[in-house]
């Protein structure tokens, strides 16, 4: 019992030094390939081409939005006039723009008339079933 003791301090100092070897090896190496001009440059060209694309993606997603918007608003102006044919539709066009339409349907269904919703639900699928006919004709 009392030869067990020694047997885990060894064994905990051959883990600390493994660690520590592991830790210098990591030091080390990264410092050889920060160090290396090649490794630089690549690092350079890859923060251009990051910032890019995100610019490109974040000015297509303020189109969509703006024109969701512009949807939305146009869709609200037809149906406070009594125009509820018109409305509906750029409400549906609303929809097939929006990101996430489960959730502008929730906010319709809550805001708009249940006669008018119907409609705009109606049109919002037929939309989709449309888009998907589409899709499928497409050649490969």
């Amino acid at each position: 019992m009392h030869c067990v003791r020694p047997v885990l301090c060894l064994l905990g100092a051959l883990a600390a030094c493994g660690a520590v070897g592991f830790l210098g090896c990591c030091v080390y190496f990264d410092r050889k390939r920060r160090g290396d001009p090649a490794f630089r440059r690549r690092l350079r060209d890859s923060e251009c081409d990051r910032g890019g694309e995100a610019a490109g993606r974040s000015e297509a997603k303020n189109e969509k939005l703006q024109e969701l918007l512009q949807e939305v608003q146009t869709g609200e102006l037809w149906l406070s006039r009594g125009e509820h044919r018109l409305g509906v539709e750029h409400l549906s066009n609303a929809l097939v723009v929006c990101g996430q339409p489960q959730e502008l349907l929730k906010v319709f269904q809550h805001t708009l008339p249940p006669k008018v919703f119907e409609m705009l639900f109606t049109k919002f699928r037929i939309c989709q079933i449309s888009t998907y006919l589409t899709f499928l004709n497409e050649p490969c």
